[in-house]
């Protein structure tokens, strides 16, 4: 079931962000060093963290679905809790989204203000996003999951604009709740483990065999799953989101929505998924309703906005939609979908964030209304955002598109009524996105306008590896593919075996065509 290495890869992962962050703090205690110093010496840490990231990934082995890189030391043995770290094919890309934007938000979303605290928050942060993908012991998930509330609320309150404090407020509580039913259920479970087997322990590999009543086990799913849809967010659980994201600075923007979004997705992949399989099949039809609704939800109030970044917001909504429709279809083309698409999402929505920043940055707002004809003063500003929108809305060539296919076509072979209506979302997803580039790229160039200037050759470099990779996974995922799909099947597995459910043969059939040597590799 698990792989360890020599090297303690995902420990080193791990603390090095915390590290930086404390070096942060002890530079910035030296009175007139530059602030440019703490600057670079933050983005070196984060590149070192996405080198080690990358050598974890290179290592990766695509012959097994289970863990790898396994670090299991005792942290706290009378408690039964362990530091117990360890990655696979649904966690190992998160990773990486997570290794590569911090370094990209760094350089390209910097503060003019306090920039010690900034980079040191973001470290922070960056540590208790990549511990929390890694975390194979509940309660450590927990403590690394609750961790990333303190830097989050402080980069929101500290850096945001104008409604920033009720903003960050509104998101710490909204959060900080739902983790309150997640430490209830992460304790039931543990307990009953114990009474069970007379061990207690939080590791999630001996938890999965934990057997729990008809509505016991719905009870804990539903506890779990709420924190999970708060941090997703799902709806209906989504409404600390559009405040969020359009009054946090862009970087926060950036993360949270490109992240620590994901951190909800997943725990209900990783934990819910594998702890619950029952009630995950008996309740999946009352969360694939929920996930279409939020698809079209969204979608549609995306058409009404005329603020750049509640636009996103709301767009985001409805792709975290896709990503719980994908994953509840229960098929291994539909959960392989639903991964892929939440590693899309984040590449895709951390470059519009970034963007419009850099608009804002020009021009003081990110209102439509008030922007008209940047594509004639700013050509390449222009062009970056067309190859970004195409790909949200999934345009053939960019990776947004194979994420969403697998999805739907996923979904319609176990839900298909579900499918269909949901690609509606794809539809007004043109509509929004396609709008909003003509409102403020194309027009009558205006005074201001055309004193606006095109990106520099330094945002250019920050923002090319995000183009670059957006380009790639839509022409070759193959390699993404094959990483994901042993543990994708060795899931569904799980989940069949203990529902005795099976999903379609044209389901497998399909993805092994998508990831054959992953499928061969896996028997």
């Amino acid at each position: 079931m698990t792989a360890t290495h020599a090297f303690p890869f995902l420990t080193v992962l791990v603390l090095l962000p915390a590290g930086g962050a404390l070096g942060v703090v002890v530079l910035g205690a030296w009175r007139g060093l530059p602030r440019a110093v703490i600057e670079w010496f933050g983005i070196a840490v984060s590149l070192a963290t996405l080198g080690l990231a990358v050598a974890v990934a290179a290592l990766f082995a695509t012959t097994t679905g289970g863990f790898q890189f396994v670090s299991d030391h005792a942290w706290a043995t009378g408690l039964g809790v362990h530091w117990f770290l360890g990655i696979d094919g649904i966690s190992l890309f998160l990773v990486l989204l997570a290794a590569v934007l911090f370094p990209i938000v760094l350089a390209g979303a910097r503060t003019r203000t306090d920039a010690r605290s900034f980079v040191a928050w973001m470290l922070l942060l960056e540590c208790a996003c990549l511990g929390s993908f890694v975390s194979i012991d509940l309660i450590l998930f927990f403590l690394f999951f609750e961790l990333t509330l303190v830097p989050s609320y402080f980069i929101i309150s500290g850096w945001g604009y104008a409604r920033r404090a009720y903003a960050a407020v509104k998101f710490f509580v909204y959060t900080f709740l739902g983790s309150a039913f997640l430490l209830v259920g992460i304790l039931v479970v543990a307990f009953a483990h114990e009474h069970q087997t007379g061990v207690l322990t939080f590791s999630l590999p001996a938890l999965e065999h934990t057997r729990f009543s008809g509505a016991g086990g719905i009870l804990l799913f539903l506890a779990f799953t709420a924190a999970f849809a708060v941090k997703a967010p799902l709806f209906p659980f989504h409404t600390w989101s559009p405040d969020a994201y359009a009054e946090a600075p862009t970087g926060g923007s950036m993360v949270l929505a490109a992240v620590l979004a994901k951190l909800g997705t997943y725990g209900i992949l990783q934990f819910d998924l594998r702890l619950f399989p029952q009630p995950s099949v008996d309740l999946a039809p009352l969360l694939l309703t929920l996930a279409v609704i939020g698809i079209l939800y969204g979608a549609i109030v995306a058409c009404a906005q005329r603020d750049l970044k509640r636009l996103v917001a709301y767009s985001s909504l409805a792709q975290m939609g896709f990503v719980a429709l994908g994953i509840f279809a229960f098929t291994s083309q539909g959960m392989t979908g639903g991964v892929l698409l939440m590693l899309n999402h984040g590449l895709i929505t951390a470059a519009l964030f970034l963007l419009i920043g850099w608009i804002y940055e020009r021009r003081q707002t990110w209102q439509v209304s008030e922007l008209r004809g940047l594509q004639a003063p700013a050509p390449v500003m222009a062009g970056v955002f067309t190859v970004v929108m195409l790909a949200s809305i999934g345009l053939p060539g960019l990776n947004g598109f194979v994420s969403e296919f697998l999805v739907l076509s996923g979904t319609f072979l176990t839900h298909r009524w579900w499918a269909v209506v949901a690609t509606a979302g794809v539809v007004l997803a043109a509509i929004y996105l396609l709008w909003a580039y003509q409102q403020v790229f194309h027009g009558k160039v205006d005074l201001a306008s055309s004193r606006t200037r095109d990106l520099s050759w330094a945002e250019r470099v920050v923002i090319a590896p995000l183009i670059v990779v957006i380009v790639f996974l839509g022409v070759y995922p193959q390699p993404v593919l094959d990483r994901i799909t042993p543990t994708v099947n060795s899931l569904v597995a799980h989940v069949d075996a203990v529902t005795h459910t099976h999903e379609p043969p044209v389901a497998r059939a399909k993805v092994a065509v998508h990831a054959a040597p992953a499928r061969r590799s896996s028997t």
